[in-house]
């Protein structure tokens, strides 16, 4: 008798586990459906009601759309390379000064914009606004571009700007000679027709970004500092327009970045005595770097999808997935690590998962019969959001865990803060009106930039940067960048050029609307 209430007993507690358990998941169920149906972050603003403003509209005619892309084309054909840290075209970026002024004669001439010279070749514009009480901004782009040669496979000479099927090829025509004149078209084209800013606003030029902006951007920062100037936020290039890139989705999407990624050089080195390969000894200094550089391979980063920017940008673009991928976007809070561990599975989605290792560099050894006394390889780091540049460092000592193997950093930098995209962020929310008003079929979302721009140097000037432009990227296109067949379309660059010609008259607004959310939940 005692052992059959023990088993009901048992039965009895086993049964209020699993209606717990089922309960639990009913629940979980219930919310995550609930949360799938009414997420639509993208509402916002779009809603509000907008401060009235007299915006000049910009219609391009055949004689201007044919002088524009003339004036583009000349600039690419300038070659404006950087080839290393200490060697620049210093020719070239002294003709690229020389057309500026000649293809923008009006921005040049204006009351309004002062021009000045920073480090001998990057720019700095200061706007003029009729309401100095409005806090001004700052649009940035490069002038120098990566090395480029023909015989690398280009279909056309990389600084010959040629067209191919309505299509402009040349090094600088997405990074980033299209935003640079992009730009100088729009405040030329706006100038001429009366404009006069209400809020001031500033552009700037670097000259050394492919290098790491340490003359040119960091010379701007200081300029700007010593002048007391504080930015409502900063525009620079970035992300994109994506198109048939992103798998499931319907339709483009536009992301604006909203952070980059921290960034670390590490040497590993190992140093033995040199031998004779007739006598080699147990390890050599290339087997124990080998084994080092696979360790760190074999044991990748931490998963930290969901901990950074990346988990606003899939939210964003949740209700333009069709399940099930619709229902894991919306409930994040519960699917990121299964998320992630997709993600990881190829190497473009990876980085949005975790710090990503690259070995990038292996050096050993100078004839084929000497064991060599020093091997060293280089690795770089794209840190994630939610890791420090000392908590990588401290990650790859373990990982190592060689007392042999000698760990370097040999430059770095954390990731860079995460700018507001909410409905309150004014540089978002103008950026995203601007994008919309011209195509308002796109998704707009947050997201993160793998690489690092300019823009990283001007951290204490703003609270908020942004980095975008409005180039459209098929599949495919995001090897152009830094790659062969760089190119962008005529279309597209006209289009940047309206984009350009529009935010700056949207920007002239004192403040934001209300969020349309704020009114209905009043």
């Amino acid at each position: 008798m005692a052992m059959m209430e023990t088993k009901n007993k048992i039965w009895t507690f086993l049964k209020v586990i699993v209606s717990s358990v089922l309960i639990a998941a009913l629940v979980l169920f219930t919310a995550a459906t609930i949360r799938t149906l009414s997420l639509d972050v993208n509402v916002g603003l779009q809603l509000a009601h907008w401060e009235k403003s007299k915006n000049i509209s910009l219609v391009i005619d055949e004689p201007h759309r044919e002088e524009l892309l003339g004036n583009f084309k000349e600039a690419l054909r300038i070659p404006t390379v950087s080839f290393s840290d200490t060697e620049t075209n210093a020719t070239a970026l002294r003709q690229f000064d020389t057309f500026l002024r000649k293809a923008f004669p009006t921005v040049f001439s204006s009351s309004v914009v002062h021009h000045e010279l920073v480090a001998n070749y990057s720019h700095l514009f200061r706007v003029q606004g009729s309401q100095p009480d409005l806090v001004p901004y700052l649009l940035l782009a490069h002038i120098d571009v990566v090395p480029a040669k023909e015989s690398d496979g280009w279909e056309a000479p990389p600084f010959s700007a040629e067209e191919i099927d309505d299509f402009i090829y040349g090094r600088g025509t997405i990074d980033d000679k299209c935003s640079v004149m992009g730009i100088l078209q729009a405040l030329e084209y706006l100038l001429i027709r009366g404009y006069a800013p209400r809020r001031g606003f500033y552009i700037g030029f670097g000259h050394d970004e492919e290098i790491r902006g340490f003359h040119g951007a960091k010379n701007i920062v200081r300029v700007m500092k010593e002048r007391g100037v504080k930015l409502l936020f900063v525009l620079d290039e970035g992300l994109a327009i994506l198109d048939g890139v992103i798998s499931g989705l319907d339709g483009p999407a536009a992301l604006i970045g909203v952070s980059e990624k921290g960034s670390a050089n590490v040497k590993l080195s190992v140093t033995m005595a040199p031998g004779h390969s007739s006598m080699p000894p147990r390890e050599s200094s290339i087997g124990i770097l080998a084994s080092a550089v696979k360790r760190l391979e074999e044991n990748p980063m931490p998963r930290l999808f969901g901990h950074g920017p990346e988990r606003e940008t899939f939210e964003h673009l949740a209700h333009k997935f069709g399940l099930p991928l619709k229902f894991i976007m919306s409930n994040l809070w519960l699917f990121s690590p299964l998320l992630g561990r997709v993600l990881e599975r190829k190497p473009d989605t990876n980085a949005f998962v975790r710090t990503t290792t690259a070995v990038t560099m292996f050096n050993a050894g100078v004839k084929v019969n000497i064991i060599p006394s020093l091997a060293e390889a280089c690795v770089n780091l794209r840190i994630h959001s939610a890791q420090t540049l000392q908590e990588v460092l401290d990650f790859i000592h373990d990982t190592v865990g060689d007392q042999r193997v000698k760990i370097e950093l040999i430059d770095g930098f954390d990731p860079l803060p995460v700018s507001s995209s909410d409905e309150r962020s004014f540089g978002f929310q103008i950026i995203k009106k601007t994008v919309l008003d011209m195509f308002p079929t796109l998704t707009v979302a947050p997201g993160i930039c793998v690489g690092n721009t300019d823009s990283r140097h001007f951290k204490d000037l703003t609270n908020d940067i942004y980095r975008f432009a409005p180039v459209w990227f098929k599949p495919g296109d995001a090897q152009r960048f830094h790659g062969i067949n760089e190119r962008i379309s005529k279309k597209n660059y006209e289009e940047l050029i309206v984009f350009y010609f529009n935010l700056f008259q949207n920007c002239d607004i004192q403040k934001l609307p209300e969020s349309h959310t704020s009114i209905h939940e009043l």
